[in-house]
């Protein structure tokens, strides 16, 4: 770290004790090196607290969450895609959602109000 960080998030993004992160990782072009780069940086990481793949999955996330508005459509996508690969790369892709059934509606009286 060359310049001093000027936010909080840029300082964990740099510094964080959960990976140690390559240069420009986030700004890689396409989603499948993202996720292969979080993946080993998560695995040879020695300062990670919890599990190679929640380690990049909370970076991952951390990273999209504090760009918020910043983050073009097109980025926050690739990220997104990101997060698929390394559920992929790590084996945890869950099956598809089913459909759920519409609950039923409870039927409700109404209450008026009777002034007198």
């Amino acid at each position: 770290m060359t310049r001093k960080a000027k936010r909080w998030s840029a300082r964990v993004t740099l510094g964080s004790n959960a990976l140690d992160l390559e240069n420009r990782v986030f700004k890689k072009k396409d989603a499948k090196s993202i996720a292969r780069s979080l993946k080993r940086s998560a695995e040879h990481s020695r300062r990670r607290k919890s599990s190679p793949y929640r380690s990049a999955m909370s970076m991952l996330t951390f990273y999209i969450n504090r760009a918020g508005s910043n983050l073009s459509k097109s980025d926050r996508a690739k990220l997104e895609r990101a997060k698929d690969e390394l559920r992929r790369l790590y084996g945890k892709v869950s099956a598809p959602a089913k459909p759920r059934a519409k609950a039923p509606t409870a039927t409700r009286r109404r209450r008026t109000a009777t002034f007198k």
